[in-house]
């Protein structure tokens, strides 16, 4: 006998708008973020009135809603004003002074941008932005290789907002003593949601995604507690997808329990070291036999073992282990040997 009452038809889907599973889609108000996205608006509110705006510096865990409220406030500012422009850089992706002025330059629609040098491409940035006024988010911005660029922004753009955003507080510490005397940034907190608050954003993103009455309400407490526990929307999200398409493929047309299981199982899977490369697999051990150790004694003890790579590139690895979720890093300023990196094995649970 068939374990489920209704069946889909050829052709037939339980996907209302699979797209709003996405992370980078959300309300214009992100659902228990709207007290940090009105301090942000407030922030910029001045260019809007042909004043210089605030800056920002916004901090808090990876997965709980940074990127995605700023995100919103630029699209929204850019449906209601053409005097400021907005410029968003994931500093992850544009970690040098070059790549970030290449692409404002590729925002602003300056396509000339070969064979010129950073400064000549600033020239350009500077005569079309401090025509009208600015907002500058850089995302990541803790991945930067050096922070001129933020001192250049502040001294060089008239009328801008700069927002820095990073999942480290500490990070700001380390900035030199110039670029925070200039940029005084409000510091805005994004904690981790509750549990309530985690079942509730992810409920109404069902609610987009899916027609009514297609989840049962046990698979929903699961990938809720599941979200929970790793602390990112963005996981849940990714199980409502995936247990919607086991759904499908299953030719139900509810998503019951077994299949919301299925579906944290095979994000298990995903995390398994086995998926890693060899290097990364080697990078996990070395953090795994010395636990707690400085970035630095554990590059040396990679390569004591034959580990490649400059230290450049034991830092990208150590970085894609910790969005991995396989480690935590933290960071440790002052000391005696100066500030540094703490690197930390993150052991497995039942989801992570």
């Amino acid at each position: 006998m068939s374990l489920f009452k209704e069946v889909l038809e050829s052709g037939e889907t339980i996907f209302k708008n699979e797209d709003s599973l996405d992370p980078e889609w959300v309300p214009k108000l992100l659902p228990h973020r709207e007290t940090q996205q009105f301090r942000v608006v407030n922030c910029i509110k001045p260019l809007m009135q042909g004043r210089n705006g605030k800056n920002v510096l916004i901090y808090g865990s990876p997965g709980i809603g940074k990127t995605a409220a700023v995100k919103w406030i630029l699209r929204d500012l850019e449906e209601n004003s053409d005097d400021v422009s907005p410029i968003y850089i994931n500093c992850w992706q544009k970690n040098t002074a070059h790549k970030i002025t290449c692409e404002i330059c590729n925002q602003i629609n300056y396509s000339f941008t070969q064979n010129k040098n950073t400064e000549e491409l600033f020239e350009v940035i500077k005569n079309v932005l401090n025509k009208k006024s600015a907002v500058f988010v850089l995302d990541e911005v803790d991945k930067l290789e050096d922070t001129d660029f933020i001192y250049s922004l502040i001294n060089e753009i008239y009328k801008k907002s700069i927002i820095l955003i990073t999942n480290f507080k500490e990070w700001y510490v380390e900035v030199e003593d110039r670029i925070k005397s200039r940029l005084l940034p409000e510091n805005i907190e994004f904690k981790a949601y509750t549990k309530p608050e985690t079942r509730n954003i992810l409920k109404t993103r069902m609610e987009h995604a899916f027609f009514p009455t297609v989840w049962d309400e046990d698979a929903i407490e699961l990938i809720s507690e599941k979200s929970y526990e790793v602390q990112d929307i963005r996981a849940g999200l990714q199980l409502l997808r995936d247990a919607g398409l086991i759904a499908e493929n299953h030719s139900s047309k509810k998503v019951i329990l077994e299949y919301a299981k299925e579906a944290v199982s095979k994000i298990e899977l995903n995390k398994s070291p086995e998926n890693l490369d060899q290097n990364e697999r080697l990078v996990l051990k070395v953090v795994k036999e010395n636990p707690d150790e400085r970035i630095g004694d554990l590059f040396k003890k990679y390569q004591e073992i034959g580990g490649e790579g400059t230290y450049k590139s034991f830092q990208r690895k150590i970085e894609r282990l910790e969005k991995g979720k396989f480690i935590k890093t933290k960071k440790l300023i002052g000391g005696k040997e100066g500030s540094t990196t703490i690197v930390q094995y993150k052991k497995l649970t039942e989801f992570e």
